[in-house]
């Protein structure tokens, strides 16, 4: 009997001693307010959310930039008529179409016209280019009538990359086109497309713009694409957050807006679990590309209000967050309790052979 009393005191130690070694992850709030932590602990309040609620601004430049008269460039159609001189404004025939009696802009930006000769009109406005055919051809036309037209636009394109329902060069002509319009012409890829990921490179820069607010933020205040713009729109497969712990779902969560608050993502994983979770026990945890630099952050919301989802449905995620729920004190207990069972009956059944063994 002193061998059973011994492994009763034995397991009557260990459940005593239970919360200090209960199983599982928890947030050691103290540690990561020391100083050598690489860690910063920040509390999710309406200060912090006003914050991060700012939205980007629109680079000035980009807004500021107004479309200049169509220049004339290679690749370009040109319809060229004299009045009253058909052989030199449709030498094809009048019967043929308007492109079959065009002249086409060579890749070295001129064109050869009868009695003018070669004209270098790669760079010229459409007036430009009609006063410089008047004042050559009026050597061998008596005060010729000369306009110009442009019927195939070839010089001037917008190109366009990833996340597009079409992905077509886009084709600049006389009139302006802003950002919206040629968005709307190739379509977006609703599902696997990252709106916030967007840019737009222009003479060497690039500029990074969320569609999303671009749309909230125009105020009447177009951005109008220039020719050589290029349009990136990536795809979503990388924009990821994680939300582990006592959830109802546990999972990665994709999504295409930099909109994506904690609220809603506690809610794509089911919400808390209402058994297992701690109210006070809601963290957002964010990386940092250099720890030895920059502290990465932990952000706390104490969900035990309700209230306190008025805080957590305005506070954005961020790709790569890891969004955890830690387990209440008593799920802990519950949990130190069912791997504890199977180690007080093998003592009990340890205790009662050598009992028997004694009592031989």
């Amino acid at each position: 009997m002193k061998t059973l009393s011994a492994a009763a005191i034995l397991l009557f130690a260990v459940a005593l001693n239970g919360c200090a070694i209960v199983p599982g992850q928890r947030m050691d709030e103290g540690a990561l307010q020391r100083e050598d932590s690489h860690m910063q602990l920040v509390q999710i309040t309406p200060e912090l959310v006003d914050q991060s609620q700012q939205p980007a601004a629109i680079p000035p430049e980009l807004l500021s930039y107004q479309p200049q008269d169509y220049r004339i460039g290679p690749g370009d159609t040109l319809y060229i008529t004299v009045w009253d001189h058909p052989e030199l404004t449709s030498p094809a025939g009048s019967q043929q179409q308007t492109v079959a009696n065009g002249r086409l802009v060579r890749p070295d930006g001129t064109l050869f016209y009868p009695y003018a000769g070669t004209i270098k009109a790669a760079g010229l406005t459409v007036e430009e280019l009609r006063q410089s055919l008047t004042k050559r051809l009026g050597s061998f036309v008596r005060d010729p009538q000369v306009d110009v037209n442009v019927v195939g636009y070839g010089s001037q394109r917008v190109t366009l990359e990833g996340a597009f329902q079409h992905t077509d060069a886009q084709v600049l002509n006389s009139v302006p086109v802003t950002l919206s319009q040629a968005i709307g012409m190739a379509g977006i890829d609703t599902q696997n497309a990252d709106l916030s990921g967007f840019t737009l490179t222009r003479d060497g820069k690039t500029y990074h713009l969320d569609l999303t607010e671009v749309n909230q933020t125009d105020n009447g205040q177009p951005i109008y694409l220039k020719p050589g713009d290029k349009l990136f729109l990536p795809y979503n497969d990388n924009k990821e957050v994680y939300v582990v712990g006592e959830v109802i779902r546990p999972q990665a969560i994709t999504f295409k807006t930099n909109a994506l608050t904690l609220t809603q993502a506690l809610g794509r994983a089911g919400g808390l679990s209402p058994v297992t979770s701690s109210g006070n026990a809601v963290y957002v945890i964010r990386g940092s590309e250099k720890l030895s630099q920059t502290p990465a952050q932990v952000f706390h919301l104490n969900a035990r209000s309700p209230a306190s989802y008025a805080l957590a449905d305005n506070f954005r995620v961020e790709p790569g967050d890891v969004v955890w729920v830690g387990a209440a004190g008593i799920t802990k207990w519950n949990r130190f309790l069912s791997q504890l069972l199977p180690l007080s009956g093998l003592i009990y059944q340890t205790a009662g052979a050598a009992d028997r063994i004694d009592n031989r």
